[in-house]
């Protein structure tokens, strides 16, 4: 008899409060475990930046054309001649980097130097330069056709990889 009301009052202790009494517990013969310790939690994934997407087109350009190795560079004791063969390989290296991960277009698919109408008052689309008046005009001679980004298509970024790294120094081993 002693174990069917001990039965009944574990089964009412646990309906009602979750958990077997002090008492109960000892009538068992048992005792409470101790709570599990909580797994370390998960490293919290790196947040992105808005600088981020820059630095990583950076470092492509870097990697693919030597984009910085050439802007840093003190091109001052080169001839012409030296310069402009050197940018000839450097130009086609970087424009084919950047199309393979921006398709670009013109804000004003149009031939420079030719009268143009602004396709909007945008004046992230177009600016005017020169004599502008106080109400912009519809139009003007066409100078620079712009550049939009219609599509932009960089790799996902590593979680282990810090983005303002843009291109790691180089140590040869011999």
């Amino acid at each position: 008899m002693t174990r069917i009301f001990l039965a009944f009052r574990s089964f009412f202790s646990i309906l009602f409060s979750g958990k077997l009494a002090d008492s109960t517990l000892a009538e068992l013969g048992v005792t409470r475990r101790q709570a599990a310790a909580p797994a370390p939690a998960a490293p919290a994934a790196p947040i992105a930046r808005p600088a981020d997407g820059a630095l990583q087109l950076l470092a492509i350009l870097q990697r693919d054309s030597r984009l910085l190795d050439f802007v840093m560079e003190d091109i001052s004791s080169y001839s012409d001649d030296q310069v402009g063969a050197a940018v000839r390989e450097f130009h086609d290296q970087c424009r084919d980097a950047l199309a393979r991960y921006v398709t670009l277009q013109p804000v004003i698919d149009g031939v420079e130097g030719t009268y143009a109408k602004a396709p909007s008052s945008d004046a992230n689309l177009v600016k005017f330069v020169g004599n502008v008046p106080a109400q912009p005009p519809a139009g003007g001679t066409l100078r620079h056709k712009g550049w939009k980004a219609v599509k932009i298509d960089l790799p996902a970024l590593s979680p282990r990889q810090d983005a303002t790294i843009v291109a790691p120094a180089e140590i040869e081993v011999e």
